[in-house]
């Protein structure tokens, strides 16, 4: 059997997600898992069925992934955010997500705030991190009509920051007004919000001496300093480069002692993707800490290339950052590579179908909407849908331990047939099960077969499918 082509080689954890895209990273750790919220670029074509640029104007949902290791990603499928169909009516559009939570009357509430292209800022609000959100105040959190936003360029690009003590603040804009203010163009705003989350709690204040502002707002609390974090814009020339340090659309900290105080220029610590990949555009990250150590994410052009696609169409990575000596974000490079696992995956213990490490020709739609009766329903636990012969995912680090596992139980529904072959090291490597399928679309049923003699250790599995129709639950060892 030939398989679907491989999008990123095994061994490869960049980019994150291979089965859909999402722009515009914001990382949101919470129950020692990191969720990932990101704008959900999605193919657009012409009516001759060519290839269009992204313009992001269509876009009104929002992807969520999440891992407990940075390497194998479970799918929550999207939020409806924007338009018709999207909790804020209101709002054409669902650009560069930020996420946070809080207790609130003893509960943990989870807030979702977004660009409406570049006008205002939304916030959505939902009792789970993967949803269902809801808009609380039916308008948008930032407008134009905000005092000290009317004249920002691009007002978007939100950042969160919940601070020990409780409080939190947000921070927005971008732009350059007009080509003599490229160096500074002063169109970043920071502002604390209320103790809802959903509402200001005074007014925006600009972030002062922002050089080369374009775009991008980060914000990260380190040790007792703050750091404001940003995309550098494309006027840059050769003498300011020499002057500053950094280049064009790079991404650049600043440090101050305060949420809202003078931050002051401190380095650049990412450099545009085209500077490690070679297709370039613009750059967009969120700075986190994960079980331990910092990290960066950021958007990159790697997966469409790998697809033979180019129209600007972005995907998510995460990389190593570190800590420097100065106790700030230290310079990152960006990588094929990616983060290194940092636990291993338990086997023993059931596993959704959409955890995924690798993944070629296959997609995810909501359990409830299995059988298409919830169309509205595109969150929560996942399936694998479109499911044909050479289609397949993986997982990696799957601890086996010392015992070797005697069989494998699959579960899937759907109205099919065909067979799982459970392979480790590749896709098209060693077999060490086959289970055979065969479901006829009345709920959800339990395959199982016996798993190769002896193997223990630390393997990657792999699950390449055969036959059409059937949809993917989750999988076991025992």
């Amino acid at each position: 059997m030939s398989i679907d082509k491989k999008l990123k080689a095994v061994g490869d954890h960049n980019p994150c997600m291979t089965w859909r895209f999402g722009a515009d990273p914001w990382a949101l750790v919470y129950d020692r898992r990191v969720y990932l919220y990101m704008t959900a670029d999605a193919a657009e074509y012409d009516a001759d069925g060519k290839l269009i640029t992204n313009n992001y104007s269509s876009i009104n949902t929002i992807n969520v992934i999440s891992s407990a290791d940075l390497v194998n990603w479970t799918d929550h499928g999207f939020i409806r955010a924007a338009g018709n169909e999207g909790a804020a009516k209101w709002g054409g559009n669902s650009w560069a997500p930020a996420a946070a939570y809080k207790k609130i009357n003893g509960k943990d509430k989870f807030f979702l705030y977004f660009a409406n292209s570049g006008n205002g800022i939304a916030v959505l609000e939902s009792d789970s991190p993967t949803g269902p959100f809801v808009d609380p105040i039916g308008k948008a959190l930032i407008s134009r009509d905000t005092p000290n936003c009317a004249s920002v360029t691009w007002l978007f690009d939100p950042a969160v920051l919940t601070d020990d003590d409780g409080n939190s603040y947000l921070y927005v804009g971008g732009g350059v007004p007009s080509p003599d203010k490229a160096s500074d163009p002063g169109t970043a705003r920071m502002v604390k919000l209320g103790d809802d989350m959903i509402s200001l709690d005074g007014e925006p204040v600009a972030i002062e001496g922002v050089k080369f502002l374009f775009e991008d707002s980060g914000i990260n609390r380190i040790g007792d300093k703050y750091y404001y974090s940003y995309c550098s814009n494309f006027s840059m020339k050769e003498d300011d480069v020499k002057e500053l340090g950094f280049e064009n659309g790079e991404i650049i900290t600043m440090e101050s002692d305060a949420p809202l105080g003078q931050f002051k220029f401190r380095k650049g610590v990412l450099k545009n993707p085209g500077a490690f990949f070679g297709m370039g555009g613009n750059n967009h990250h969120c700075m986190f800490e994960f079980k331990g150590k910092f990290y960066v994410a950021y958007h990159a052009r790697i997966l469409e290339e790998a697809m033979g696609m180019d129209g600007g169409y972005r995907s998510t990575n995460i990389d190593f950052m570190g800590i420097d000596a100065d106790g700030g974000p230290a310079v990152a490079k960006g990588t094929r590579k990616g983060a290194e696992q940092v636990e291993m995956l338990d086997p023993y213990t059931k596993v959704s179908a959409a955890t995924m490490g690798n993944a070629a020709g296959i997609d995810t739609v909501s359990l409830a909407n299995k059988d298409g009766s919830a169309p509205d329903v595109t969150y929560g636990e996942m399936i694998l849908t479109g499911i044909h012969t050479g289609s397949w995912t993986g997982v990696m680090g799957a601890d086996l331990g010392t015992g070797s596992p005697k069989e494998i139980a699959y579960e899937a529904c759907g109205t099919g047939k065909g067979s799982v072959s459970v392979r480790i090291g590749d896709p098209e490597g060693e077999e060490i099960a086959n289970i055979s399928i065969d479901v006829s679309g009345s709920g959800i049923s339990e395959f199982s077969a016996p798993v190769k003699a002896g193997l223990t250790g630390v393997v990657d599995l792999y699950f390449v499918f055969e036959g059409e129709g059937y949809m993917p639950v989750s999988w076991v060892l025992r």
